[in-house]
């Protein structure tokens, strides 16, 4: 798996979150998406990592995240790394140099569930865990439908989501997050597909003892998969392609880290 610093990063992929965000940054990077001159857009990017990454690679980011109103409504605001309140935040790890940030960074607040028509013509799109979050299975899947429209064609989204590994039957529908099943992604697949985008899918589960362990608190260092609700749950990554020009490579699913 792809490290911009060339470090091992198989210590980072026992936590999902560290996985998420390096498979985020090697999927945009194999796809010719983290160069110079290239327009990126994040949503609810919390203060993670990828912001400052893709501006020190001098691409031109726009971050999102949730109003202020609606954060505090939904307790978004208490968590000290998961929304993001501006730019302060968001080069917090030194990953970019101060002026290159501000040459290259700029903020806005968005809505996932009403995107703004303004937000248009980038090369990339993406969102780490975000989407599960916007209230039911419907909205989740609505707004990969509707960002899309924020890509130029032959675009690439990456987002990763909690995936549900114990039930195609039972799940979280609605509420704070919810879980999709297999069945959710492929009606989701198709409707991409009937709009004329490019998505592959390979549900391939690892089978190492870190991929089966389900990690329940006190949390340890392996944690790819857990509970919630008494569901067993992982991260399900998702790679598009916009349709309207030929294609660079088809994009992709995978459910785990790889080695």
């Amino acid at each position: 798996m792809w490290n911009p610093h060339g470090e091992d990063p198989r210590p980072f992929m026992l936590h999902r979150k560290m996985w998420e965000w390096l498979f985020i940054a090697q999927a945009l990077a194999e796809r010719d998406m983290l160069r110079p001159g290239r327009v990126g857009l994040g949503f609810g990017v919390g203060r993670e990592p990828l912001v400052a990454l893709f501006a020190s690679m001098s691409c031109d980011v726009v971050a999102t995240d949730q109003p202020r109103a609606r954060a505090m409504s939904t307790g978004w605001t208490d968590s000290e790394i998961e929304w993001a309140d501006g730019l302060a935040g968001l080069n917090q790890d030194g990953l970019c140099p101060d002026d290159l940030f501000a040459r290259h960074v700029r903020f806005r607040e968005v809505d996932m569930n009403a995107l703004p028509r303004n937000l248009r013509n980038f090369d990339f799109t993406w969102s780490s865990c975000a989407l599960e979050h916007l209230g039911s299975l419907q909205a989740g899947a609505d707004f990969v439908m509707a960002q899309m429209r924020c890509l130029r064609p032959g675009g690439v989204a990456v987002h990763t989501t909690e995936y549900n590994v114990s039930s195609n039957e039972q799940t979280l529908e609605t509420g704070g997050t919810v879980l999709f099943r297999r069945r959710d992604v492929d009606d989701l697949e198709r409707r991409l597909r009937d709009a004329g985008h490019s998505i592959d899918i390979d549900y391939t589960e690892g089978t190492t003892p870190e991929d089966l362990h389900v990690d329940v608190p006190p949390y340890s260092d392996v944690h790819l998969r857990t509970t919630l609700s008494q569901h067993v749950t992982t991260s399900l990554a998702l790679v598009i392609e916009k349709g309207g020009a030929a294609p660079s490579r088809p994009g992709w699913l995978r459910l785990r880290a790889r080695s």
